[in-house]
């Protein structure tokens, strides 16, 4: 059912990881489409920055999402209507399996139980494409699952108990929504965990050859982040519960996004190839999308052609190249 006529009554809405790239392009979208929504953005900043929020209106809040007394101070304080949950550690080459599936899995569980119990609040939030590893593609949400690494085990780990709440609580949305690659604005403050589209970007713009695992034809979907908060919003518009792929639905390879960042920079630079040193590793993943098209209304509009001239532009004008 859609929400746009509720909006004017002052709804709350909380998005944790709201600093992050995903959190804060999402709270920019979601304070311009729904003036009347009060919008709230909770981040510790491990991950964030403070930079990614300096035109939002809302009202931010800090504190541990792994802390069980802070999720029982937030049920006390807020009576939020819907949660979109992006708070997580995002650095794949973290091996500390302890701390990864405690933020990313024990804190989900206990926005859960709050959300659920405390609010009422409908809860739509970040799953991964990590939790296929290299199952063969394309990737379905009901397909094999088999994770390469911590990180996609602890979202895989996420989308079970998301599974289990579904069936305690039916009368409740909980929607995972699964990024595939995702780029664009905002991601900056990543470092070496931005985007590659974004890292290759900013070398060869300085005039800097790309360096590319040998022999570059690994293959993502890549998603620029415009069609990803607008899947978050149909999510929360639709209001419909379950797990849903978040891709463009066509893996490129790596070469080519160098062939579209050499025709986009005016650049004419060659690949250097050097040996992957990375024991777990996707090499070809790319999102079957008929269940996001059939149940969200979910069409990617933004091929990578498109996304990166977008966000090559976004970057000039910038000054980040």
């Amino acid at each position: 059912m859609p929400l746009r006529g509720k909006l004017k009554n002052a709804m709350q809405i909380l998005i944790t990881g709201g600093a992050g790239f995903i959190g804060s392009n999402l709270a920019k979208e979601l304070q311009k489409r729904y003036p009347e929504a009060e919008i709230i953005v909770l981040d510790n900043f491990e991950s964030g920055n403070f930079e990614n929020l300096i035109n939002f209106k809302g009202e931010l809040i800090t504190g541990d999402i792994t802390d069980k007394g802070f999720w029982d101070y937030l049920g006390n304080l807020y009576r939020f209507d819907i949660v979109f949950h992006q708070a997580a550690i995002t650095d794949t080459t973290i091996t500390d399996q302890r701390k990864m599936t405690e933020v990313n899995t024990l804190a989900f569980k206990y926005l859960l139980e709050t959300s659920i119990k405390r609010w009422n609040a409908r809860i739509i939030y970040a799953s991964s494409a990590a939790v296929y590893g290299n199952c063969p593609a394309p990737m379905k949400e009901d397909g094999c699952l088999k994770p390469e690494n911590v990180y996609g085990f602890s979202k895989l780990m996420m989308d079970r108990i998301a599974e289990k709440y579904l069936k305690r609580f039916p009368e409740i949305q909980i929607t995972g929504l699964r990024y595939f690659n995702v780029y664009g604005p905002g991601e900056g403050h990543k470092g070496k965990f931005a985007s590659m589209v974004y890292q290759l970007a900013v070398k060869m713009a300085r005039g800097q050859k790309p360096r590319l695992f040998k022999w570059g034809e690994q293959k993502r979907d890549f998603v620029y982040i415009k069609d990803v908060v607008e899947a978050n919003i149909l999510a929360f518009e639709k209001g419909v519960s379950g797990i849903f792929n978040v891709g463009y639905g066509k893996a490129r390879s790596f070469n080519e996004l160098v062939e579209i960042l050499n025709r986009v920079l005016g650049t004419d630079y060659e690949i250097e190839y050097f040996d992957n040193p990375y024991k777990f590793y996707q090499n070809f993943t790319e999102a079957d999308l008929t269940r996001s098209k059939t149940l969200l209304g979910y069409n990617p509009k933004w091929p990578l052609e498109r996304g990166v001239e977008d966000y090559i532009n976004w970057m000039k004008e910038e000054g980040i190249i």
